[in-house]
């Protein structure tokens, strides 16, 4: 697993789409930090995300999927190090984006976001094994926010995304929900990678 993670690292360092997003994610969520603590959660949330999700989704985008099974053929440990990666890298991006949030003296919202937002990066990354296709996931998100999240439940249900930005202002139970949606998305996303890759 340590070499997977490790691999998956470098391959996130030397792609420079990859570099590049997370470097524009990170200043943008720190102009967001001045203009307050929760845009900054916001785009906490869904950078990670995107970061989650892409990582994941490359494999099967770029062909290298075949590559990386052939190698290592245990699936199951290389969606393990393939999600602690994600949860490393979003930690990281959250850590840094969010430093003028610590500074301004905003501690208990900056750690929480901290704490809630790799769970988001889980989320999009166990989505991305499952639909395979980056593109599928990100409009699959927005129209689930825009549709049923937003007009449907009124960021109010216990949805994933609605539960994320509660979680994030320190609701402990809808920490709890938005806990649940990514232990449900892990365990697709277990059974989804034992499928065959000829078909996508």
């Amino acid at each position: 697993m340590i070499a997977v993670v490790r691999s998956e690292l470098y391959r996130l360092s030397t792609v420079r789409s990859s570099a590049m997003s997370l470097a524009i994610f990170t200043a943008l969520g720190i102009l967001l930090s001045m203009i307050g603590a929760d845009f900054w959660a916001l785009l906490a949330g869904v950078g990670a995300f995107g970061f989650g999700a892409t990582g994941i989704a490359q494999h099967y985008q770029h062909r290298t999927a075949v590559l990386l099974y052939l190698a290592r053929p245990r699936r199951l440990r290389v969606l393990l190090g393939q999600l602690v990666t994600t949860v490393l890298v979003s930690l990281g991006f959250t850590v840094v984006s969010g430093l003028l949030v610590l500074i301004q003296g905003n501690h208990e919202r900056y750690l929480i976001t901290v704490v809630v937002a790799p769970l988001m990066a889980l989320l999009g990354a166990a989505g991305a094994a499952i639909a395979r296709s980056a593109t599928f996931l990100f409009v699959g998100f927005a129209t689930w926010i825009l549709f049923v999240e937003a007009m449907y439940g009124k960021m109010q249900e216990p949805l994933p995304f609605s539960a994320y930005l509660d979680a994030a202002s320190g609701d402990p139970r809808k920490l709890l929900i938005l806990l649940g949606w990514v232990l449900a998305a892990i365990v697709g996303a277990i059974f989804a990678i034992r499928r065959d890759l000829n078909g996508d």
